[in-house]
């Protein structure tokens, strides 16, 4: 069982992020998902211009929390951070195990905001400007299925997910911050991305504005035929869950929280 958390990052504050996620967690929990997906940069929110400040290291103590989570739980937790690895940051995705071990996905494509994105305010400055591209780019095991991690950009390259798939994923797994023009176009591209790779799919987006913009929420799951099988609302937090089967992939509980 897998599911995608649409959280509501405070701006910054790295320690109710971090206590969200764990509400969050176990409210997963209860449902029994094995592998817990959320957005990009869900520990610090989407604000570029803290990524120095609050940037995490592969083995942060900061962290120690949510391990101790995954591995009561037996499930794998996913969460999005700036991350300090060498001389390089990277925007990335800490994959925290039950067996205590943390792995490193670090976005291969950045992105950036136009302008339109928010008429007359501010738009985050380009990712390029923060952050440099990564290569880390592990396949996870889900009860024996395998899974690939993209981080929003990422989708809009179709060599990426067709990587994936040449790797032997039937999981995609893409960790966004989806703006509420872009919803529609990034749905349909994950839809397609499932149905032509023969892959289930799973998009994790905030519930909330952040770093200055809405979010369109939507977070949602695909089948490998790419059928919608579920999606949260447009705005507010929850988990979007489904379930495999005999039968294939099929929707599973939607959990509206209050983290």
């Amino acid at each position: 069982m897998i599911a995608a958390a649409q959280t509501l990052p405070e701006r910054g504050n790295v320690a109710a992020n971090i206590a969200a996620h764990l509400r969050f967690a176990r409210a997963a929990a209860d449902a029994q998902v094995d592998l817990l997906l959320f957005p990009e940069l869900s520990l610090t929110g989407y604000e570029l211009d803290l990524a120095a400040e609050l940037e995490f290291s592969l083995h942060d103590p900061r962290l120690a929390p949510l391990q101790e989570a995954a591995a009561s739980w037996s499930m794998i937790l996913i969460v999005g951070a700036p991350v300090r690895a060498g001389a390089r940051r990277h925007l990335a995705a800490l994959i925290l195990s039950p067996d205590g071990s943390v792995e490193l996905y670090t976005k291969r494509h950045l992105g950036a905001f136009p302008a339109a994105a928010n008429p007359g305010g501010e738009v985050p400055p380009p990712e390029a400007s923060v952050f440099q591209p990564g290569e880390s780019d592990p396949l996870l095991d889900i009860r024996g299925r395998q899974a690939a991690l993209a981080i929003c950009a990422d989708v809009g390259h179709p060599d990426h997910s067709e990587r994936a798939a040449a790797r032997g994923a039937g999981l995609y797994l893409a960790s966004m911050f989806v703006i509420p023009a872009d919803l529609e176009h990034d749905a349909a591209r994950l839809a397609t991305q499932a149905r032509r790779h023969a892959m289930a799919t799973v998009l994790a987006n905030y519930g909330g504005p952040s770093g200055g913009l809405p979010s369109a929420g939507s977070s949602a799951i695909w089948s490998e035929r790419g059928e919608l099988l579920t999606r949260l609302p447009p705005a507010g937090p929850g988990l979007a869950i489904a379930v495999h089967d005999a039968n294939g992939w099929r929707a599973g509980p939607v959990v509206l929280t209050d983290a």
